[in-house]
């Protein structure tokens, strides 16, 4: 470390203490680890930089060390976080947005997940410019100046100053520079104004890029203030330093940055304290990951601690004040554990609960050992001789049992959030920080050791002061013509530049992660290629940082900024567009069914709860495959609020001659998080109506109800597209999309050439029409190699249908059963009875004899890997202990079909077995496909896909009975059958079938 500055000041802004250290960099491996003085103080309001004064000026009194010798002084803070989750108007400014896409986006605008107070508030303006990229890096379309010109005059006309540019894959634009080239038209158009460009923020995934750079151009201004304040305190303290500040990944960043981009400090306090309880502890182990709990006075904190030691990241999508980002933040798990946490003892059966409420800052009023009258944990750990805090007599008259008892539970609390957290069933060390760690137990199960290091209480702090400089690298590459491992080295050179770049020492520069990930359904054999890269800070940057390290104040005074929002404005009522699961009586709610006025059918009006209910439904009979359905959820409910009708109605209601046209989505998911929901389905729809000569259609059916395409015939069916009923019905459900191709479906297994005449549709204006085959599995293989073609996502519309193949070849009311499904989540939600949400489905999916609970128990283990276009792995589930499990001793739970050892579950996109292990070896196949075997998170009830598969995550797997559709015929088990999959498994049926009940007939008599 001899090329960071000698003396280092860190500071973390808490809410409720804000705590500051001064650390002597050339002590660090000294007994106090270089520590030469820190402060614990509060966290002052409405200005947080009065706090930070009080604290950085204690260190540098403490510690005799001259403010001229301070190398840098960091800070963590939540205060730019705080300000979104408070929806602090004064704060945060109205955005504009502007979107690159000739062809995309259209169907789910900005702010469609922003809850509506937060949009209420930053909703400003969004429009669309050609642009945007397909996943190969190639241009959709080229910029075109004139639009842009045309679209900063309406945004000035607003007196909007803040703006997001967002285009599809620009995170992968390297050649064209399309988002800069919009920010510098933007520039020049509108002065002085906030731009953000979504590749400077966030990762692929294209809404929740936007997302996050909505909220950062949203708090630059505030952030500018913000920065100013902490510089006008350095300039009172004489402190003519580089400052810098936190980021959520642990490395720093340089203040005029940080300003900039204060989204990548949101989550910089738990991460210090990681990073903090990391360097205080080092020497005490070996090299391995480890399990840091910071406990605090209301909960405990826990994460992971790479090998590398910065915090093992959140996968997939996080959410900041109910927005969904994809920006890097630590994978944390928090629980109502803290050192002011109530303890309650119930007279009558003896049993001791801990929290979650708490006493939180009134600690020292409330607790007994203070002269109060509520029982907390740090008495508990008082009365247990654990420490020495207020006055001991006042509980010694506390019962031992009591005692016990409540570190008992407080010692389960732990080992349950730390095991959920470990990457492996071996046990890892686990460092306690954080005030209230006194109450945490010396010995935990599934632990090596437990190490409370000395400056524990300020970590966070340490944390701050130790940061590295980080480089990141995101690419997607061919791997047809270079392996993967020299891609790979290639990623690995660009990060350590990038880091270079940003003011690390070249020397000092290692690559902490890599990560590469092959991409499905695209040409060329892209993988994308992860890699970060860190080292300690140069002197050159830090002395070019005390030279210009400074922010421009485009007019905002140089302090301020930190006043407290009004509190009418904070409480000011929702839109009524917040609607559905907090305003509906669940048990009540009765979905609209009326007979139509012109043909007399009876149609189910589909409403916004209908819409999420059917959401989660899909997603659980999609058997972690078929893809999230929430970006085709946000289309459809904004159709809905817009007016617009999706109706759907029973099979037996079809005319005879009715022309009843299937199809959905095919392609990879990497292109839907970009493109979102679009209407390349309705365009491959209406191609074949052109090549039929229908001027319309009678009614949708569902390729598949799993997933997201579970929800393509309504958006087909809606009256902004065909104004159609969907049936409830569809041609793979009992399948759940446990099958990723067109031709293993129901209807192939009973008609020949049952896909063609077809067509797709790419989105952008390419169609593809194939009418005729010698079968229909070369009719996907087909299809597939056209889609890597148009941008590896197609909307395809097959062979139009009859009712008579409705009726005696699909799988009817699956959409009614999807409903239902949802509808049992909703209400445990509602009720808190999620525990018991699996027993509820199975009612719902015909009872005991047709839906089965296979396993329940923990993930220990997730292989994935990728063959010919499709991700394939398996899932391992251990059946975990009682004492493991939540306290359900009140509720009826069903018996699963397999307990104790483990369950394997392969996958290829979706579920294909489960086979139970016994702890003697023994195994047994327990469910197969066409059976549907769905994992659902325990603790949400809501389905998980194969993406959200990860170690730790405690599940209950279900097996649902397939439609006698799939067994009926020799053919429907070729193709839909273990064989099917390359396994020489004999199919046996997990149950009886039972037909789910129509919504349409139930609630028509009510109509």
């Amino acid at each position: 470390m001899a090329s960071s500055p000698s003396y280092r000041v860190g500071v973390d802004v808490g809410g409720t203490n804000t705590d500051a250290v001064i650390l002597d960099v050339r002590d660090a491996n000294g007994p106090k680890r270089g520590i030469l003085a820190f402060c614990k103080t509060p966290t002052t309001a409405p200005n947080v930089t009065d706090g930070i004064e009080t604290a950085v000026r204690t260190v540098l009194e403490q510690s005799v060390v001259a403010p001229s010798d301070i190398g840098c002084l960091t800070i963590g803070t939540t205060h730019f976080i705080n300000a979104i989750i408070e929806h602090d108007a004064r704060r945060l400014a109205p955005v504009a947005i502007i979107r690159l896409s000739k062809s995309f986006l259209r169907e789910v605008p900005p702010f469609s997940d922003f809850p509506p107070a937060l949009a209420k508030i930053m909703h400003g303006y969004y429009g669309y410019v050609d642009g945007g990229l397909h996943i190969d890096g190639s241009q959709e379309s080229p910029i075109v100046e004139e639009q842009v010109v045309k679209q900063c005059a309406v945004i000035r006309e607003k007196g909007i100053d803040a703006i997001a540019i967002c285009g599809i894959f620009s995170p992968i634009d390297e050649h064209f520079h399309q988002e800069q080239k919009v920010r510098d038209i933007v520039l020049r158009e509108i002065p002085g104004a906030d731009v953000v460009c979504s590749s400077d923020v966030s990762q692929i995934g294209f809404l929740e890029r936007e997302n996050a750079a909505i909220l950062n151009a949203s708090i630059m201004k505030f952030a500018r203030r913000t920065v100013r304040g902490f510089r006008a305190a350095m300039k009172r303290l004489n402190l003519n330093c580089a400052l810098y500040l936190t980021q959520n990944d642990g490395t720093l960043i340089d203040a005029p940055s940080a300003a900039r981009l204060p989204i990548r400090t949101f989550s910089s306090g738990p991460t210090n304290s990681m990073r903090g309880a990391a360097y205080l502890a080092e020497g005490t182990g070996e090299r391995t990951s480890k399990i840091v709990v910071d406990i605090g006075g209301t909960t405990s904190d826990v994460g992971v601690l790479l090998p590398s030691g910065f915090p093992r990241q959140a996968s997939a999508y996080v959410s900041v004040a109910g927005v969904r980002i994809n920006f890097s933040m630590p994978h944390l798990e928090s629980i109502g554990l803290g050192g002011g946490s109530i303890i309650r003892v119930n007279n009558d059966d003896d049993k001791v609960s801990v929290g979650p409420d708490s006493v939180g800052h009134f600690l020292q009023s409330k607790a007994r050992v203070f002269g109060g009258d509520t029982l907390t944990t740090t008495d508990i750990a008082v009365k247990a001789k654990k420490e020495e805090i207020g006055n001991p007599d006042l509980v010694k008259d506390l019962e031992e049992n009591i005692v016990s008892r409540a570190q008992a539970r407080m010692k389960l609390m732990l080992e349950k959030v730390i095991d959920q957290m470990k990457t492996s069933p071996a046990p890892l060390p686990v460092l306690l920080v954080g005030g209230g760690s006194v109450i945490a137990p010396t010995e935990l199960e599934g632990v090596s050791s437990v190490v409370c290091p000395p400056f524990h209480s300020v970590a966070n702090a340490v944390g701050a002061a130790i940061a590295k400089v980080g480089g990141t690298v995101d690419f997607i590459q061919s791997s047809t013509n270079k392996p993967i491992s020299e891609i790979v080295e290639e990623g690995k050179k660009m990060a350590i530049e990038r880091a270079v770049e940003v003011g690390a020492s070249r020397e000092s520069v290692y690559v902490a992660e890599v990560d590469a990930i092959p991409l499905q359904y695209v040409n060329n054999n892209e993988v994308r290629v992860i890699v970060r890269a860190v080292g300690e800070l140069s002197d050159e940057n830090v002395s070019k940082m005390k030279e210009s390290n400074a922010v421009e104040s485009n007019g905002d005074s140089e302090e301020g900024g930190d006043e407290i929002y009004q509190e009418a404005d904070k409480t000011q009522s929702a839109s009524t567009e917040e609607t559905t699961k907090s305003s509906i009586d669940i048990n009540s709610y009765k979905p609209s069914v009326v007979k139509s006025p012109e043909t007399g059918v009876d149609e189910w009006i589909i409403s916004e709860v209908d819409l999420e209910w059917l959401s989660d439904g899909c997603y659980v009979l999609g058997c972690a495959g078929g893809g999230s359905p929430f970006s085709e959820f946000l289309r459809l409910r904004d159709q809905v609020r817009a007016g617009y009708t999706m109706r759907v109605v029973d099979a037996s209601s079809l005319k005879d001659d009715a022309i009843v046209y299937w199809g959905g989505h095919m392609g990879s998911p990497a292109v839907s998080t970009e493109r979102l929901a679009n209407d390349e389905t309705e365009q491959a729809v209406v191609e074949l109506m052109e090549y039929y000569g229908h001027k319309k259609i009678d009614a949708f059916i569902d390729l598949e109800i799993g997933g997201g395409n579970g929800l393509q015939g309504l958006a087909l069916g809606s009256t902004k597209n065909q104004g159609c009923p969907t049936i409830d019905a569809d041609f793979m459900a009992y399948l759940g999309r446990a099958y990723p191709t067109y031709w293993q479906t129901t209807l192939c297994a009973f008609e020949e050439a049952a896909l063609v005449p077809c067509a797709i549709a790419s989105g952008d204006g390419k169609t593809i029409l194939m009418t005729k085959t010698t079968n229909d599995e070369i009719v996907d293989r087909a299809l597939r190699a056209a889609c890597s073609e148009m941008g590896s996502r197609v909307g395809m519309a097959a062979k139009p249908t009859t009712k008579h193949a409705v009726v005696n070849y699909s799988v009817l009311n699956t959409v009614s059963l999807a409903w239902r499904i949802g509808r049992t989540i909703a209400c445990a939600h509602a009720t808190n009875t999620i525990s018991t949400v699996a027993e509820q489905m199975i009612e719902e999916c015909g009872g005991p004899n047709a839906a089965k609970i296979l396993f329940r128990g923990k993930i220990i283990s997730v292989e994935r890997r990728l063959f010919k276009g499709h991700s394939h792995g398996e899932l391992v589930i251990q059946q975990v202990e009682t004492s493991e499990q939540e306290d359900m001793s009140d509720l009826p739970l069903t018996p699963a079909v397999a307990s104790g050892g483990v369950l394997r579950i392969p996958f290829k996109n979706e579920n294909i077995y489960a086979k139970h292990v016994s702890d003697d070896g023994t195994e047994k196949y327990i469910a197969t496909v066409p059976d549907l075997i769905s994992v659902l998170d325990t603790q949400s009830g809501r389905a998980l896909g194969v993406p959200e598969f990860r170690y730790g995550v405690m599940v209950t797997v279900l097996g649902i009975t397939c439609s006698p559709r799939w067994t009926q015929t020799k053919k429907g088990l070729e193709i839909g059958g273990p064989a099917a999959f390359g396994y020489d498994i004999e199919y046996k049926p997990l149950g009886e079938y039972k037909e789910p009940r129509s919504v349409v007939l139930e609630y028509a008599s009510n109509s």
